[in-house]
């Protein structure tokens, strides 16, 4: 049985576990929520169906008020939430639920407002009757038919993250999708152009994409070269190491900010001082347009690199070309 942040009585307990048991069957995503987060919109979920002590009440309310609802709450689960908060049901407890149309809004005159007094919650006659079945019998077979027939909130979230992914093909034939966008048009570039030119058969050790910081990561290769910790802010955007060299090049994507500056150089620097590898620091862009309004802010002794004429680099000093310092 879960805690939850109040202590409550176990039947309250078990009822509130039962509640969310439902909402994640049915598709509703908890994993971002916080427990007392999860215990709120189970207790409101419970209050609109009507539901005290058995989910065989699940009749539902008609239009239950957001200030009947708190009134529920506190009356059936052991709470005492100021009515104060009633605007906290609309815009926090219930949003998921009343968008996966689980729960609908009721007594609403067309074109009010959010906060219309008029305003009320009552449960989709179809979620109703799943929920009376709940622990008999019935129970699997209505559940399977209910999300076959129901479109699942969790899976309609996920699908508008699913956009164009940009293919991605690593130095050891590894494949890879990145989001759809100018910063990883540029990654793509990076992995695929400059590295075969540049790289001195390098194997890519970290890429961060736009949603997904860890996209790809080998974490136990960046260990044995006594790499600062991965979950870092300071993690540059490509990471890749040629053991012929023993280079580790630090790769920032510049679409509208994070160039190797001076500043930048010595925090990474600083952060690398246990690295048993030497350190190449290049700034890539898309055109050279765009590497002429970042140039005065790249540091001395790095790399500049640009998509668009990917057959050169553009050496700010040091002693040597495309080395460590």
């Amino acid at each position: 049985m879960k805690k939850f942040t109040n202590r409550k009585s176990d039947a309250v307990l078990e009822l509130i576990s039962g509640a969310l048991n439902i909402l994640e069957l049915v598709g509703i995503p908890l994993n971002d929520k916080t427990e007392r987060a999860k215990e709120r919109m189970a207790m409101c979920f419970l209050a609109v169906a009507n539901i005290s002590s058995s989910f065989r009440q699940a009749k539902g309310n008609t239009n239950l008020k957001s200030r009947d609802i708190i009134k529920f709450i506190n009356e059936h689960f052991e709470e005492n939430i100021s009515s104060g908060s009633y605007d906290d049901i609309r815009r926090k407890d219930l949003k998921l639920l009343v968008l996966a149309n689980l729960i609908t809004n009721s007594g609403v005159n067309k074109g009010s407002a959010t906060n219309d007094p008029t305003r009320g919650y009552a449960l989709h006659k179809d979620f109703r009757k799943l929920i009376l079945t709940y622990k008999t019998k019935k129970w699997s077979k209505a559940l399977e038919y209910f999300n076959k027939n129901t479109s699942k909130l969790s899976e309609i979230l996920a699908r508008k993250r699913n956009i164009k992914k940009i293919p991605v093909k690593l130095p050891n034939g590894k494949a890879l999708k990145l989001t759809l966008g100018e910063h990883n048009v540029l990654q793509k570039a990076i992995i695929e152009e400059f590295l075969p030119r540049f790289g001195n058969d390098c194997e890519v050790l970290y890429i961060g994409d736009t949603t997904n910081k860890m996209l790809h990561i080998e974490a136990e290769n960046l260990k044995e070269l006594n790499f600062f910790e991965l979950s870092h802010d300071e993690l540059p955007d490509i990471i890749a190491y040629s053991k012929i060299k023993n280079w580790l090049y630090l790769i920032e994507a510049v679409h509208s900010s994070g160039t190797m500056s001076e500043t930048r150089i010595l925090e990474l620097k600083n952060m690398l001082k246990e690295c048993k590898a030497d350190l190449i620091f290049v700034t890539a862009f898309l055109t050279k347009e765009i590497l002429k309004k970042w140039i005065l802010e790249i540091a001395w002794e790095t790399e500049a690199w640009t998509a668009d004429n990917p057959d050169h680099l553009v050496h700010f000093n040091g002693h040597k070309f495309l080395g460590a310092y």
